[in-house]
């Protein structure tokens, strides 16, 4: 039980929060310190709702996927993980 494989959507959580911790200075244009999952992207980061759209694009061109922001609801947009939670459960295959 040594080789534990993360399913195919825990996986892509983790790139995704990886990606939003990169991301999330740029689009704010500021420094940022480690970014907690539980930290308020509204509140506690003062993203914007223009700044969550632009950071869902860098998002998915950064991780080469597309998210159904079509589904997106105000809890998703609460924190850093809902966040990722929702972009993580709403890729859209291509082809």
């Amino acid at each position: 039980m040594d080789d534990i494989t993360l399913p195919a959507d825990l996986a892509l959580r983790g790139r995704v929060l990886t990606g939003i911790g990169t991301l999330l200075p740029r689009v704010l244009r500021k420094e940022l310190p480690e970014v907690p999952e539980n930290a308020c992207l509204f509140d506690d980061l003062g993203l914007t709702s223009a700044g969550t759209l632009e950071l869902i694009l860098e998002l998915e061109e950064a991780l080469d996927i597309q998210v159904d922001v079509e589904q997106i609801g105000e809890d998703d947009l609460r924190s850093v993980a809902s966040l990722a939670d929702f972009v993580a459960g709403h890729t859209i295959a291509e082809g």
